[in-house]
């Protein structure tokens, strides 16, 4: 052996076990303080993603980047069902072990948050992510190691096209509709508002190519025209200049714009649109992606003092569940915030999870697909008190979990249907909801 051979040999071995050395030292990104081994030490795995005795249940959600403002109380609502449901005895007789990471509304950076997730923190399901792109990118992870998605809002129709095809084997479900029906809410919404002849601005991803699609669809069925179909309008969320897709959407003089975007990045294109003169009599229209009062302010005041964004109106899931009132109150006390978008939708995704590991009496998710449907649909007793459908499916009793954010009957590929909320910025910056539509 010679000298140089040995001396490589151990530097390999220095670093290999450096490696060990800072995985197994990384912070622990758990939130409830188990007391039991299993907490700690993900053993007793049965196959499948995560741990038969205890339910280990990710959170994947942009606590920073372009969708932060909603994300971030996104997260809150999912803290406040752990912290319920381990005051009320935990899952499976013990509480639940909760790890949430940021998915930074990147594809990349969520494929990496969800390895740690599934190869290193042994979770059994997530709920996440928001954005689509990101959900499309975590699931090639999630689903051939068997753990359980549940989106809050990825809300992309290529998911039910997937699903169809049988590609998630029953790993992927979420509680937001897809944008087939919130295209045709939006659409009804624009020629309802006298709109004959519409453009389309979106971002160019899963979220807004598949909202593209399908608005599309929806207005010509109406009888209106979209004056940049042969030519659509959609914008890379990491150019630093906006200036032509604002011209390609706004520059035909449409009666309205369907902006389908993410806050900060559409932000810039409203913006350019108003500097280039071309946002004047035009209506703007847009999504659930950017219902936040800071999407307003990012774009700006007029030279008068107004907000550009004044009178713009969109859409958004609702939420119309039998226990909303009373989760929009415990939330406020919690929190100390008003309801967001997606807040109701999360819940019921932790909550979901939660209840049917506890029916499966198992936190792998094998046990939790094998479940969900079943205690999110009837037969069964109708419950909203996530406490006391856990006491029920722990007796044998079936139920029907009855959300917050709605119903939340999920069908064969995971969906669930829903109403929409119509809201609008008001001068002053604020977001009402002034009507509600039904696909």
């Amino acid at each position: 052996m010679t000298k140089r051979f040995f001396s490589t040999l151990c530097l390999a071995i220095l670093a290999t076990v450096t490696t060990i050395w800072i995985v197994a030292c990384q912070p622990s990104t758990t939130v409830t303080d188990s007391k039991t081994p299993s907490a700690t030490s993900p053993a007793t795995s049965s196959g499948g993603g995560g741990v038969k005795d205890t339910l280990r249940l990710g959170a994947l959600l942009p606590i920073t980047g372009d969708l932060s403002s909603i994300g971030a109380p996104m997260i809150k609502s999912i803290d406040f069902l752990v912290e319920t449901v381990n005051k009320c005895g935990g899952v499976l007789g013990k509480p639940i072990t909760y790890l949430k990471e940021d998915d930074r509304t990147d594809p990349p950076a969520g494929a990496e948050a969800m390895t740690k997730l599934v190869k290193v923190d042994n979770v059994g399901a997530v709920v996440g992510s928001f954005a689509s792109s990101v959900s499309t990118a975590a699931l090639a992870i999630a689903v051939p190691n068997k753990v359980v998605m549940i989106s809050p809002g990825s809300t992309s129709p290529v998911f039910t096209e997937r699903a169809r095809k049988g590609e998630f084997n029953g790993y992927w479900y979420r509680t937001a509709p897809p944008d087939t029906y919130q295209a045709l809410a939006l659409a009804n919404l624009a020629y309802k508002k006298g709109a004959r002849k519409v453009a389309t601005l979106v971002i160019n991803n899963d979220y807004g190519v598949g909202f593209e699609k399908a608005f599309v669809e929806a207005f010509e069925k109406l009888g209106g025209t979209i004056v940049n179909k042969s030519k659509p309008t959609r914008y890379d969320p990491k150019a630093t200049t906006f200036e032509a897709e604002a011209k390609g959407a706004f520059g035909s003089k449409p009666d309205a714009v369907a902006a389908i975007l993410y806050p900060d990045s559409g932000g810039a294109v409203i913006k350019a649109a108003f500097e280039q003169g071309l946002t004047k009599d035009v209506k703007i229209l847009l999504t659930d992606g950017v219902k936040t009062e800071d999407f307003p302010k990012l774009i700006g005041n007029t030279p008068e003092g107004k907000l550009i964004l004044a009178g713009a109106i969109g859409t958004v899931p609702g939420a119309d569940g039998k226990s909303l009132a009373e989760f929009t109150k415990s939330y406020k006390e919690k929190t100390g915030q008003d309801l967001g978008a997606f807040v109701p939708h999360s819940y019921d995704a932790a909550a979901l999870v939660a209840i049917a590991a506890e029916a499966a009496k198992d936190g792998t998710g094998d046990g939790i697909k094998s479940k969900i449907r079943e205690v999110a649909n009837a037969p069964g007793k109708e419950v909203s008190d996530v406490c006391e459908a856990i006491k029920l499916v722990k007796a044998g009793k079936e139920i029907d979990y009855q959300g917050a954010s709605g119903n939340v009957d999920l069908d064969e590929y995971g969906d669930v249907k829903g109403s929409y909320d119509v809201w609008e910025v008001q001068p002053d910056g604020k977001i009402t909801v002034i009507d509600r539509v039904s696909p």
